[in-house]
């Protein structure tokens, strides 16, 4: 009864507050369509040496520079490793049908390589998946979210040609150990982040600066590994296993300032080099021309002897054509794309943002949240998987990270999170029946508060609020997932849907 009370309540607060300004659609999510809320590894599982595990880079980035990472670290996080049990009756609580998590590198394979398994850090996974299973829910699974053993970064990491096959190595490991109960695998999650963040301009581990060079040659091998990773798949085990496989890609929604072409090439523009960049490839098999064509112009004219974008042989395109099979999209914020004169060369400084020449920003005007980078804008996840569906030749399309932000303290955030959710959704429902965008699922961000990377946890995304001063980290439903609850059970965003 006290839940029932709950849901009615959420209903008719979020509906008289949202409705007032935004028209919602009220047709009902396809009795299909996959709801499901995400998480990954280092953010969540703590346990960082505990049962055999392997240093990764991040272990490593938040014991070095703590100051990197608001002075905090994920050695406990939400403690998930001994949690995990109480986390599956969240999920079951909630009703979803999907349970986005990641594997660590380092906790199954503590060096790196499939020759030294650690079969606590296996046994935990199978209990894990064992128990989602039973409850309903099918997990799908990240192999890379960010957290490359320390070991491999040692022997440099994703500029590493290597990585190639060491990547191959552990996603065959994966599938051998894991691949009958997981059919929908991610090989790497926001390859973007871990590129430009971690290899470009350092903000991410493992704290490379090298913007312009590194970022790209990260990105290169990466894909190669992706689509390598992704062939193995199809001569190994696909037949018996019957499983699918794809990469997550992030991207804003970039909105041109204005009707000029300019401006509306230069939106189009940071796409491309934001989705793009690891989309194209794994789609069509090469970066997007303009791409190409921009970074070898101003490689030349800072007096590089070659395009410090690599290039991909005949072969390479063939193995990393058309490896996706299904694509997806993180989506939190949108920003506008204007144009502007060419950037000027400086020498040996090249970076990425000189490389697209926009000036992007987002107006004063927008919806703020606590961080100056993330505001609230609905209508973007609508044009952005639009702009994936028409670029990309109608694809099945799943949304595996959405959420919002706030301190960490705020419980009763139905006016925040509960009505961002209501708003992204309402805009996806749009995408998917009046723009016939193929959208099949959607991934909430996050199960619980985490370890938010460069933000500690100064920052939260979780449907439960997790209280870090505790040792035990007990979880508190906020009144959000009492909302997501309602969407998910009656696939209807308000209190009457039609169908």
């Amino acid at each position: 009864m006290k839940l029932l009370i709950l849901l009615l309540t959420v209903s008719c607060v979020l509906s008289a507050r949202v409705e007032d300004d935004y028209v919602v659609n009220t047709r009902r999510f396809p009795a299909d369509f996959k709801f499901g809320t995400a998480s990954a590894a280092y953010q969540i599982e703590g346990g960082w040496d505990a049962d055999g595990k392997g240093e990764n880079i991040w272990d490593r980035s938040t014991h070095l520079y703590p100051e990197k990472n608001a002075n905090a670290t994920g050695d406990i996080a939400s403690d998930s490793y001994h949690k995990w049990a109480e986390d599956v009756e969240l999920l079951k609580g909630l009703g979803v049908s999907t349970y986005r998590f990641s594997i660590a590198w380092s906790r199954v394979l503590p060096n790196g390589f499939a020759n030294e398994p650690n079969l606590a850090g296996v046994e935990y996974y199978k209990n894990l998946i064992a128990a989602l299973k039973e409850n309903g829910i099918e997990p799908l699974v990240t192999m890379h979210h960010w957290d490359l053993p320390t070991a491999l970064e040692d022997l440099g990491g994703f500029i590493n040609p290597e990585i190639q096959t060491w990547f191959v190595d552990y996603a065959r490991f994966l599938f051998q150990t894991f691949g009958d109960d997981v059919k929908e695998w991610i090989t790497f999650n926001e390859p973007k982040q871990t590129c430009e963040q971690g290899y470009g301009i350092g903000i991410l581990a493992p704290n490379v600066v090298d913007p312009g060079v590194k970022n790209y040659q990260c990105g290169h091998n990466l894909i190669i590994a992706h689509g390598k990773a992704y062939r193995m798949y199809d001569e190994e085990f696909r037949e018996t296993q019957n499983g699918r496989v794809t990469m997550v890609v992030d991207s804003n929604w970039f909105e041109p300032a204005s009707d000029s072409e300019e401006d509306i090439e230069a939106a189009e523009r940071y796409l491309l080099f934001t989705y793009g960049w690891f989309a194209h490839p794994i789609v069509f098999g090469d970066y997007p021309d303009v791409m190409k064509e921009r970074i070898a112009m101003r490689s030349e004219l800072e007096g590089f002897s070659s395009s410090r974008l690599p290039s991909f042989t005949e072969e390479e395109q063939q193995i990393i054509k058309g490896t996706v099979d299904f694509m997806t999209v993180n989506i939190y914020t949108s920003s506008v794309a204007q144009a502007i004169p060419e950037p000027e060369i400086v020498h040996l400084q090249p970076t990425r943002d000189l490389d697209i020449g926009v000036n992007v920003y987002q107006p004063d005007d927008w919806e703020k949240t606590i961080t100056d980078w993330f505001k609230v804008v609905p209508w973007g996840a609508r044009k952005l998987v639009k702009w994936i569906s028409d670029t990309y030749g109608h694809p099945e399309i799943m949304v595996t990270e959405n959420g919002y932000h706030d301190d960490g303290t705020v419980i009763h955030d139905l006016e925040t999170r509960g009505r961002y959710y209501k708003l992204y959704l309402s805009n996806l429902l749009d995408a998917l029946y009046l723009d016939d965008v193929n959208l099949t699922g959607y991934m909430a961000w996050a199960l619980t508060d985490d370890f938010e990377w460069q933000y500690g946890y100064t920052i939260q995304l979780g449907l439960y609020h997790v209280e870090f001063s505790d040792p035990d980290r007990p979880r508190t439903a906020k009144d959000s997932s009492a909302y997501y609850r309602q969407v998910v059970t009656t696939r209807c965003l308000v209190d009457e849907c039609t169908d």
